[in-house]
C-alpha cells in the first residue's frame, strides 16, 4: 500500500522568529518572502476602517497567495501582524530613532497585537485564523530605554513595536494576556492542528 507523499509547507515571510516557531515545531519548510507593498495595503485597509484582525488576515492572504503562484501544489503559509495602541496602528520601525518613539509611545500602557495566519494552496484559501494578546508595557525610564535599545541593537527593526518579549524586550513589560506565539507574530498551535489535517504533521 502507498500512501500520498505529504504536500510541500513554504512559509511566505522573511520573519526570523515565524521561521523559528516552524522549525522548532518540527515542521519542514521553505522560506520565500511575498513581494507586497505591506505598508500601503496596511495604510489603505486602515483608512477605510478595516478592523485589526480583519486587516491582518488581508494581508496574510496577501502575502500568501503572492508566494503560492511560484509554488504549484504547496501548502503556502501567510502571516501579519498589527499592533493597536488606542486606535494607532504600529509597524516595523525604520530605523533605531523610530524604535525609540514607538517604545515612548507605548510606555505605561496597554496595547493589542493582532496576528492573523492563513493557508493557501494554488491561489485558494484553504484556512483563516486570528487571534489576540494583550500587553501591557510598564513605565521604564529613560535611562532604560536607552540602555535597552544599546543592548537590543538593530534586530528590534524587524519587530513590530520595536520589542522581542522572547529576548531582552520581556522586561519592557508587566502584564501580558493572551498566547505567547501571537505576541511572536503567528498563531502556531491551531495552524499546526491544520497541517496535521493536511498529513503535513503526522497525527
Amino acid at each position: 500500500m502507498t500512501t500520498n507523499p505529504a504536500p510541500a509547507v513554504v512559509l511566505a515571510s522573511k520573519s526570523a522568529a515565524r521561521a523559528a516557531m516552524l522549525r522548532g515545531a518540527g515542521v519542514a519548510f521553505v522560506a520565500d518572502s511575498a513581494d507586497v507593498d505591506e505598508a500601503a495595503v496596511r495604510d489603505a485597509l486602515q483608512r477605510n476602517n478595516a478592523d485589526t484582525a480583519t486587516a491582518a488576515i488581508a494581508l496574510a492572504e496577501l502575502k500568501a497567495t503572492e508566494v503560492a503562484a511560484r509554488h504549484p501544489g504547496a501548502l503556502v503559509i501567510g502571516a501579519d501582524q498589527i499592533l493597536d495602541c488606542d486606535g494607532t496602528w504600529f509597524d516595523k520601525p525604520s530605523d533605531m530613532a523610530e524604535a525609540r518613539v514607538h517604545l515612548m509611545a507605548l510606555r505605561g500602557r496597554d496595547h493589542r497585537q493582532f496576528s492573523g495566519v492563513c493557508l493557501v494552496r494554488d491561489g485558494v484559501t484553504l484556512w483563516t485564523h486570528a487571534d489576540l494578546a494583550v500587553l501591557t508595557m510598564r513605565s521604564f525610564s529613560d535611562d532604560f530605554l536607552h540602555g535597552h535599545l544599546a543592548a537590543t541593537g538593530d534586530a528590534v527593526l524587524s519587530c513590530v513595536g520595536a520589542y522581542q518579549l522572547e529576548g531582552l524586550g520581556a522586561q519592557l513589560f508587566s502584564a501580558v494576556e493572551g498566547d505567547y506565539f501571537t505576541v511572536l507574530g503567528m498563531p502556531l498551535l491551531p495552524l499546526l492542528d491544520v497541517l496535521r489535517g493536511h498529513g503535513v504533521i503526522v497525527e
